[in-house]
């Protein structure tokens, strides 16, 4: 039952993940691939590719900071955030399945 729980969870996050990718405009399979989806989500969060090493090594900082802008992105506040990091079984098919649209990040 649990195995079956645990992939019902990575079928919805998949499927969340994909359509927050075709939102922002990149290809939904590219959360399927590990790297190349954390390069993708900091193109849409409007960070560098070489993020993905700060990524890396401190995940707890970096990750929550781009969980921060991709809600910022969606025009969602702080507490999506806290949301997308402590329920994210819930708050990601929200951002992906509601109405939020993505803006785009200025070019600096």
């Amino acid at each position: 039952m649990s195995a079956i729980l645990n992939v019902a969870i990575a079928v919805l996050y998949i499927a969340s993940l994909w359509v927050i990718f075709t939102k922002a405009g990149k290809p939904g399979w590219a959360c399927l691939i590990p790297f190349y989806n954390i390069i993708v989500l900091l193109e849409i969060v409007g960070k560098p590719w070489w993020w993905l090493f700060l990524v890396i090594i401190l995940p707890f900082i970096f990750g929550i900071w781009m969980l921060n802008l991709l809600s910022i992105r969606f025009g969602k506040g702080v507490g999506f955030t806290l949301g997308l990091i402590f329920l994210g079984f819930i708050f990601f098919p929200i951002l992906a399945f509601s109405d939020a649209k993505y803006t785009a990040p200025v070019a600096q």
